[in-house]
């Protein structure tokens, strides 16, 4: 099956386009940005060789719905959504911070807690928890933005005293980070899923800080399934989980964490569709709707019109 993997368009004020690891984003004149999701997917900041089919559309349609959904907690970005692989929206200044935020011990935070650690990003965390459990009160961990190789961990205090954001500033990015988690959390409860973590992106747009980018897409979060939630933990059971993180594990287990010098593993056609499958089970769950897949015939000249209408 054909997949997008990349798109190389020129339109009418195009100012330029930058290729990300996972969307093409086209500057519009001064003030619209035009982001194409595609089916890239990478993995420890590393892109991998193969495109999963629909995986642009799932993360583009999830992140609508979702812009939609919190539009009357924190102003976004989001104009509109011309294709199923495109959002066009306002054109903002980003902060060189990602606000990853955390329900659950889950993830990267318990590859740190493992290794003995009881500190992430300045934030102390108890002794005695288990994988998965659920924290205390949600913590927010950020990471600095890369444009090139590894984004890192980085702590409130040393954001504010590197000036990367002003305290006035981080002060509205925390807030907007807790009221998107719990308005994410209840919609999630809604659907019978639990998230567990996430990253939200804000830039600034006509002196307002505003949020950018996609949001509780599969990409950008992890879901545990609600049922079964509880005894999992007490029978010591692995969680059921709805995220990219079992494309992590399975490059894991085939040695590749995107170190100096190793190989991405090659993807079978058999996973590739696995993941593909996986990508439109969680858009199914996340938004209660039923996944409706574009036709990949021509999937470059549709976008391309699309936008030329939109804009």
């Amino acid at each position: 099956m054909e997949a997008i993997y990349t798109t190389d368009f020129n339109f009418p004020g195009q100012q330029n386009v930058y290729h990300g690891k996972v969307r093409d984003v086209y500057s519009i004149g001064e003030e619209n940005l035009v982001m194409v999701a595609t089916d890239r997917i990478s993995a420890f900041d590393v892109i991998l060789p193969r495109p999963i089919p629909f995986k642009g559309q799932v993360l583009n349609q999830i992140a609508a719905h979702m812009l939609d959904a919190t539009s009357s907690v924190v102003p976004n970005w989001k104009l509109s959504s011309p294709d199923p692989n495109v959002t066009i929206g306002k054109r903002c200044e980003p902060f060189k911070v990602e606000m990853v935020i955390r329900g659950y011990l889950t993830g990267h935070a318990w590859r740190t807690y493992k290794s003995g650690l009881r500190t992430l990003c300045g934030v102390s965390l108890p002794d005695g928890l288990k994988e998965h459990d659920r924290l205390p009160e949600p913590i927010i961990t950020p990471t600095t933005k890369a444009s090139e190789g590894h984004d890192e961990d980085i702590s409130r205090e040393e954001i504010i005293r590197q000036g990367i954001v002003s305290e006035e500033d981080y002060i509205i990015l925390e807030k907007y980070t807790h009221a998107l988690f719990a308005k994410g959390t209840e919609l999630a409860a809604e659907r019978g899923l639990i998230l567990v973590d996430t990253k939200y992106e804000f830039g600034k747009s006509n002196g307002m800080v505003v949020l950018m980018d996609e949001i509780h897409t599969p990409d950008s979060s992890r879901y545990f399934y609600s049922e079964g939630y509880k005894e999992r933990q007490e029978n010591g059971s692995e969680q059921k989980q709805l995220s990219k993180e079992f494309v992590r594990e399975w490059l894991i287990s085939n040695n590749f964490m995107g170190k100096e010098g190793q190989t991405v593993p090659e993807m079978s056609d058999e996973f590739v569709q696995q993941v593909s499958d996986r990508y439109i089970e969680l858009y199914e769950l996340v938004t209660g709707k039923k996944f409706i897949p574009q036709d990949y015939g021509n999937a470059h000249h549709r976008i391309e019109q699309n936008i030329l209408k939109a804009i």
